[in-house]
């Protein structure tokens, strides 16, 4: 529902890669914006600034070179959606905090997970963002 893992994965991606790089995020179904994405977000001072969540069709461009999938449903939509094109689809299987329930801190601590494997598979894909390029 781009509420959650996508935007997510958007923010650290701005703050990661080269600003020449495009980067946009969208989901299967709009949904709404999450505080607890905001929260572990701004604990590495990153932000989601005014995004709002939005679909596939609410983007302004329709051309990519790579379109990253983090649910199986967004994936098979990706797939779809790319089928007479010629770009690269990759899925990073990446869990869905929201299905965490307990207390404020085990909720995050779910959130957490998810943004450290994103800037971990992100370090990995792009070999940029790693701890000892941010300390250049």
């Amino acid at each position: 529902m781009n509420s959650v893992r996508s935007p997510m994965a958007e923010a650290i991606a701005r703050h990661r890669l080269p600003q020449s790089i495009f980067v946009a995020s969208a989901g299967v179904r709009a949904g709404d914006r999450d505080p607890f994405v905001d929260a572990v977000l701004a604990e590495e001072g990153m932000a989601m600034e005014d995004h709002q969540p939005r679909t596939v069709d609410d983007l302004e461009d329709d051309y990519f070179d790579l379109i990253v999938t983090l649910a199986p449903e967004a994936h098979h939509a990706a797939l779809e959606f790319t089928r007479s094109m010629a770009v690269d689809v990759e899925y990073w299987p990446t869990p869905d905090p929201t299905v965490i329930s307990g207390t404020r801190d085990q909720i995050m601590t779910a959130y957490r997970d998810v943004r450290e494997r994103l800037k971990a598979r992100m370090a990995e894909r792009f070999a940029v963002g790693t701890p000892e390029m941010d300390a250049d």
